[in-house]
């Protein structure tokens, strides 16, 4: 019976967890117009109908949660294009330089567009490398993703060549401790950033396989 309800475990959990995460984004996205586009389907013979398993009211809220995200969906893609525009290029290259001026705001929105430039423009190979960091202590040893060499300063003032590694918190790896270590204190091992964050996420029982060569 054990290995029943453990092998039943594994497959509802992920189902489970995908599952709460879709409706969570969907809920996010979709609230701040769901009054609008709810009360304009109530006045329609969507209100009406019935189905065996929703109810007139389930039936409204889950048609404008679908036209809501088909709109932000379709306005996305149009806004991606007219971006690409000349004139709106020069528009939107105007504004940046008018935000990178204002006081407060410019590091907000510096920072912010160097984070998003690193993760979803650059072509640079951050976090590939899958390493082995001496942490918390010196004979305790976690996972840690290289991000990048160090800040020059930071590696100056130590007299050394350091790396930047960011070191995943289970069963949570989104946060996590930025460090830096010297290059021959870090354990270079043969693993795929994917079959890392598995093993993190779930606290070590996902066991990734060795690679072949």
């Amino acid at each position: 019976m054990k290995k029943y309800f453990l092998a039943g475990l594994i497959i509802l959990l992920p189902l489970t967890i995908t599952i709460f995460a879709i409706t969570f984004i969907v809920n996010f996205l979709t609230k701040p117009f769901m009054g609008m586009v709810t009360k304009y389907l109530s006045k329609t013979q969507i209100s009406k109908w019935g189905l065996p398993l929703l109810t007139p009211e389930q039936i409204v809220k889950y048609g404008s949660q679908l036209i809501i995200i088909l709109g932000i969906l379709l306005f996305t893609i149009f806004l991606g294009y007219i971006a690409r525009l000349f004139f709106i290029k020069s528009l939107v290259s105007l504004s940046d330089k008018i935000l990178k001026k204002i006081p407060l705001v410019n590091k907000v929105y510096k920072t912010s567009q160097e984070i998003i430039n690193t993760l979803f423009i650059t072509d640079k190979n951050s976090f590939k490398q899958v390493v082995l960091v001496p942490f918390p202590s010196p004979n305790i040893y976690g996972l840690g993703l290289i991000s990048k060499e160090s800040p020059k300063t930071c590696s100056e003032k130590s007299n050394s060549n350091l790396i930047s590694v960011f070191v995943p918190t289970t069963p949570n790896p989104t946060s996590g401790f930025l460090l830096m270590y010297k290059k021959e204190d870090l354990l270079f091992i043969d693993m795929k950033t994917e079959d890392a964050i598995k093993y993190i996420i779930s606290c070590g029982v996902v066991t990734p396989k060795k690679r072949k060569k």
